[in-house]
């Protein structure tokens, strides 16, 4: 499996009208670093694709959003070993959009092709409609979180050319429900009845 995540409102606060302009600004969502190293447990790579307009907007530079991510992989690690492998970002302001900006899937299909998965190997875990197209778009199984914009995105109804779409409430609930629901397809119980 490769398992790809949104990062603002998935592993960190979300600025509904802002950006994360600094390390300083960068605040961690609970639980996320134990969910991340639960995934690379199972020897699952784990890659960010996110959407990053305030680069292209000139707010900040990639070298500023280097120091973001360096600063948010060395939290994962010591807030609860996890390890991301990959990173990739669009930096696509919205009158500029290219085929890599959410939701077109174009990061997504990086990410497949770097780590050698198909569609149906891959999960991608957001919070936002975007998101979900993006995956729809790339072929992935499509899990919303309810943390960021995801209990408004949720809220609004998301669209029937996205569906299906399981929704949790984070990160961590989602890890722990694809975990179980993998674990118990790849070792069935011998207890449940006969399908009719």
């Amino acid at each position: 499996m490769l398992i790809l995540l949104d990062r603002d409102g998935v592993l960190n606060r979300d600025y509904p009208d802002d950006y994360v302009k600094s390390p300083a600004e960068l605040i961690m969502l609970p639980g996320v670093g134990a969910a991340v190293a639960k995934l690379n447990a199972r020897g699952w790579p784990v890659a960010l694709c996110t959407n990053q307009a305030c680069v292209g907007k000139g707010i900040i530079d990639t070298a500023m959003l280097a120091r973001i991510h360096d600063d948010m992989r060395e939290r994962l690690l010591r807030e609860g070993g996890g390890k991301i492998d990959a990173i990739f970002f669009a930096p696509d302001p919205p009158w500029a959009q290219t085929d890599r900006r959410k939701p077109g899937p174009g990061m997504l299909r990086e990410a497949m092709a770097q780590f050698r998965k198909t569609p149906a190997e891959t999960v991608f875990i957001g919070d936002s409609v975007t998101d979900l197209q993006a995956a729809t778009a790339a072929g992935c199984r499509r899990i919303l979180v309810r943390s960021g914009k995801g209990a408004a995105t949720q809220a609004k109804g998301l669209p029937a050319e996205i569906l299906p779409v399981t929704v949790t409430e984070h990160l961590p609930d989602a890890v722990d429900r694809l975990i179980a629901e993998i674990s118990q397809s790849a070792n069935p119980s011998t207890d449940q009845p006969p399908e009719a």
